[in-house]
């Protein structure tokens, strides 16, 4: 998740990397260098302000997080950037939303620069909706549309009933075109040779607390069904997945923002107990799991330490280090540690909490799973016994959203009217 800059004084200056490039990185460079644009180093962060940026650098790298929670790292950024500069994006699919604050500032910021590179083994998480704002990075002129409504007016169509909800994409053949000459893809299989992968599912059941409090968030759904009339439909994409969260925090052992007796924190030692490892990563999903797994792990008398927002970012790299050196358990929430770390020290991966996105699943799972790793990594996913969790692994298996695909399930359900609404709801 970085920016990098590299000025034009660099390339004149003769510079080559130090280590020998794989066959598809030379095919990639062959292809895209003749383009100005296509898809380390001073550090930013939250203490940067433009006094304090050496001007002398060949190479800075910027958090691209920074670059959304205040004015001085973008404007310490924005003050080296000129017609020379070449502008790289690590994990592009963070300025995927035209509307988010860092896209607009690393695209503004950007626009000087001469040469312009994303890099992503995600380009599209949701659809190609998810190309626009990287493309639009890279140049206007790619698709030729210099604002997203043109975009989506020719290449998006809406829900009438669900705002906000894409339903189809338009000419989608012709946005591919445009944007073939400036892409370089290759998948992993293709260009690196990793061992293998194997997934291992364990299972417990919701403890009598979850399965009250799981029922009643299903019948305060119902119930608000039935509160409004047909005008006001509450079956909307919002309401879902405020639903959907609900039900999956009580299925991880959270109600209303507080944590509440489950099996799973069971469960979750006694797979930690058959390990034999000595270096594991757990994800989870929500930061208050994270604070109980490390607890209960150093209490079972494991080493555990915990990577989440709450660890201020100058302290996250010593953090990392320190379980490298040590080794035990690194339990991380997938909101922070899903992109661009390391962690091949661990074959043994845990996942706490499977996520409703396939794309955010993956990128967790290729943190171990990547260049470095001479082992077979181990894949073992804890779930509750439940509709939601059972929807989110048949989602994940078809490598789809689990999301959309309840969404895709509901807009069906729903044509038939309340009645069998609530019969899919309560079923769940």
């Amino acid at each position: 998740m970085q920016t990098c800059l590299i000025t034009e004084q660099v390339v004149q200056n003769g510079w080559q990397a130090v280590t020998s490039l794989l066959p598809h990185q030379v095919e990639a460079v062959t292809k895209l260098l003749p383009s100005r644009v296509g898809g380390l180093f001073y550090v930013f962060d939250h203490r940067t302000h433009e006094d304090t940026v050496p001007m002398d650098r060949f190479w800075y790298v910027v958090g691209i997080e920074s670059m959304s929670l205040g004015s001085r790292a973008f404007f310490s950024v924005a003050q080296l950037i000129d017609e020379r500069t070449m502008v790289i994006v690590d994990e592009s699919t963070y300025i995927k939303g035209h509307w988010a604050k860092r896209t607009r500032r690393v695209t503004q910021m950007s626009e000087k620069a001469r040469y312009r590179l994303v890099l992503t083994g995600t380009p599209i998480t949701q659809g190609v909706v998810d190309l626009y704002a990287q493309m639009r990075f890279l140049s206007p002129k790619i698709l030729g549309y210099h604002s997203f409504y043109s975009f989506a007016r020719n290449h998006l169509e809406y829900s009438t009933r669900n705002k906000g909800q894409i339903v189809r994409t338009l000419n989608r053949k012709w946005i591919i075109e445009r944007i073939r000459p400036y892409v370089y893809q290759v998948n992993k299989a293709e260009c690196l040779t990793l061992p293998d992968k194997m997934y291992i599912d364990r299972y417990c059941h919701l403890s009598d607390e979850q399965e009250e409090a799981y029922e009643a968030a299903k019948q305060d759904f119902v119930d608000d069904l039935l509160r409004y009339d047909d005008d006001r439909d509450m079956s909307n994409g919002v309401a879902i997945f405020r639903l959907f969260s609900r039900l999956q925090a009580i299925a991880c052992g959270i109600k209303d923002g507080e944590l509440i007796g489950s099996q799973r924190l069971n469960l979750l030692t006694a797979v930690a107990s058959a390990v034999r490892d000595t270096h594991v990563v757990v994800w989870a999903k929500y930061r208050k799991n994270v604070q109980q797994i490390v607890e209960r792990l150093q209490t079972e008398g494991f080493n555990a330490v915990g990577y989440d927002g709450r660890v201020p970012e100058r302290q996250r790299q010593g953090l990392l280090d320190g379980w490298r050196r040590s080794g035990g358990f690194l339990v991380a929430t997938q909101a922070l540690g899903s992109h661009g770390l390391d962690l091949t020290a661990a074959s043994t991966v845990i996942f706490y909490a499977r996520g409703f996105k396939y794309s955010e699943n993956i990128q967790a799972e290729d943190r171990c799973h990547r260049i470095g790793q001479c082992r077979t990594v181990t894949y073992i996913s804890l779930w509750a016994d439940c509709g939601i969790e059972d929807r989110i692994w048949k989602a994940l298996c078809k490598k789809e959203g689990a999301l959309e695909r309840l969404r895709e399930e509901i807009d069906k359900v729903k044509k038939s009217g309340k009645d069998k609404l609530r019969e899919y709801i309560m079923a769940l």
